[in-house]
């Protein structure tokens, strides 16, 4: 019984962090908004000196139509992005 339970409470600290790093803010560029689909791709900021100069690759994201009427294709934006079931979905988006 106690090495179920320290089974399970290594299990969970590993998934902890994963939980918080999904809720991370990001930095990036919008490239396309998709509102039939209600997608966006947004190219990503990137991080240090080494490749600074070039953009990273583009990711499309689902959102809901709401906050696609706040954005538009080039704003530099801040968003949030949660994973479930394979497909990313953006939480939250700001413009810069």
């Amino acid at each position: 019984m106690k090495l179920a339970k320290r089974i399970l409470a290594g299990s969970l600290l590993m998934v902890i962090p994963s939980v918080a790093l999904a809720q991370q803010a990001l930095t990036g560029t919008v490239t396309t908004i998709d509102r039939i689909s209600g997608t966006i791709g947004i190219q990503q900021a990137q991080n240090g000196t080494v490749g600074a100069s070039s953009g990273g690759a583009t990711e499309q994201f689902k959102v809901s139509p709401g906050a696609l009427e706040k954005v538009h294709a080039g704003d530099r934006v801040t968003f949030s992005v949660s994973e479930s079931g394979g497909k990313k979905t953006i939480t939250k988006i700001e413009s810069q």
